[in-house]
């Protein structure tokens, strides 16, 4: 890495000079906090008593037996408070608001997992909070609207543009500008500019750690493969940098939405339809047309509905250390249903595109292989677009009693 966050070209700190000095002044915190072992110390301390940490590993015995092929075991991050591996990186963040001595925290959120986390931290610390939220995405996750605003946090719905997770981070950092004195906006992604991309890689390193010490104790060796969902990048991250100077191969997987033909997708490092841009104070892929405007995306995983992607990831992708590959939706959907029956877990719709990808190359490989899918969180968030794609009878009828009850 080179001044100012960047990652061979990708990264950097695009910013309006009214926001340099906050910049400045996150920087310095967070570096003075990465080099403190005291720091790490605390934050292992509060995620192993607030929430669920160190995360465990499961052998999924019916799956490998099922696929007949490589080894399956599955890093549950999905038990974490919160139901994500968004817990891991508001905490740490959390901690260095307190440094700061600020007292409001703003948030971005799509699958709205980040949301519900980031208020949860509020909560904990004592910080008033806002979180915005594009309006398609608070339609397919009012689950977890319910529960920021219950926390306390005020949520403000986005109806500009796509109304999706692009417009609220544009939101974010509007009221970041007009507040940035009281305020930290606790980004959710390894997105935008530096020292975030760095800053959240590092706070979700905890889940690699865990998984490499895990996998070593329980076989003796190193996976061949792991396997993690990208959006942004926070949790591909988190596992992949343990094993960045291992004999491990890593595969990222976008979302492939309706296919990489139709340019209904999400996917910036395995698609033509992406090209290297500068928006939202960062250097990366972006879908974008020819002109620079960004293009509409589509996933059936909210989380995954984003334009960019991390420029640590974007530099590997160059330099070839991770694979990426697309998942379409209904590959995405069958997958979840076939981990749902065959192991009784339930990963969130997100997480799912990377079972679904390992599940496409596990047969052909060897019995002695092992495989890692980080299961990022779960999809109880998910039930009303699960349940929507799986045409359940029993849950429209639900609905419908429901719509009845309301309006008579």
């Amino acid at each position: 890495m080179k001044d100012r966050g960047y990652y061979e070209g990708f990264g950097g700190a695009y910013l309006p000079e009214i926001l340099v000095a906050t910049f400045d002044e996150l920087v310095e915190i967070f570096q003075k906090a990465k080099n403190d072992p005291e720091f790490w110390k605390e934050y292992v301390d509060i995620m192993s008593t607030y929430s669920c940490r160190p995360t465990p590993i499961t052998f999924a015995e019916n799956l490998t037996r099922h696929f007949g092929g490589a080894r399956i075991y599955v890093k549950r991050e999905d038990l974490n408070h919160t139901g994500a591996h968004k817990a891991n990186n508001v905490m740490g963040q959390g901690l260095l608001v307190k440094r700061m001595g600020k007292s409001r925290v703003i948030a971005e959120t799509g699958a709205g997992q980040h949301g519900v986390a980031t208020a949860t931290m509020a909560a904990r610390f004592g910080f008033k909070c806002t979180i915005y939220m594009g309006e398609v995405d608070v339609r397919r996750q009012r689950p977890n609207v319910f529960w920021m605003e219950r926390l306390g946090a005020e949520v403000v719905i986005v109806r500009e543009g796509t109304r999706i997770l692009k417009d609220a981070i544009n939101e974010a950092f509007r009221d970041w500008v007009t507040n940035m004195d009281t305020t930290h906006y606790v980004l959710g992604t390894a997105c935008g500019p530096h020292p975030f991309p760095e800053m959240v890689a590092f706070l979700q390193s905890i889940i690699g750690k865990e998984a490499r010490k895990q996998i070593l104790e329980r076989e003796g060796r190193l996976p061949a493969r792991i396997y993690a969902c990208v959006g942004g990048g926070s949790n591909a991250l988190g596992i992949f940098k343990a094993f960045i100077d291992d004999p491990v191969e890593l595969v990222g997987v976008e979302a492939g939405g309706k296919g990489l033909n139709t340019g209904k997708h999400a996917s910036r490092l395995c698609s033509q339809d992406a090209s290297i841009g500068v928006a939202q104070g960062y250097k990366t892929y972006f879908l974008q047309n020819n002109d620079g405007q960004m293009k509409e995306t589509h996933s059936v995983a909210a989380g995954l509905d984003y334009v960019g992607v991390s420029p640590i990831l974007a530099q590997f992708a160059e330099s070839g250390r991770i694979r990426f590959e697309a998942a379409t939706d209904r590959e995405v959907v069958d997958a979840l249903s076939l981990t749902i029956r065959k192991e009784g877990l339930i990963p969130a719709l997100e997480s799912a595109h990377a079972f679904a990808q390992a599940f496409k190359e596990a047969p052909a490989m060897s019995k002695e292989d092992i495989i890692l899918i980080n299961q990022s969180g779960r999809g109880d968030k998910d039930i009303f677009t699960v349940a929507d794609a799986f045409a359940d009878p029993k849950w429209q009828e639900f609905i419908k009693e429901k719509a009845k009850e309301y309006h008579g």
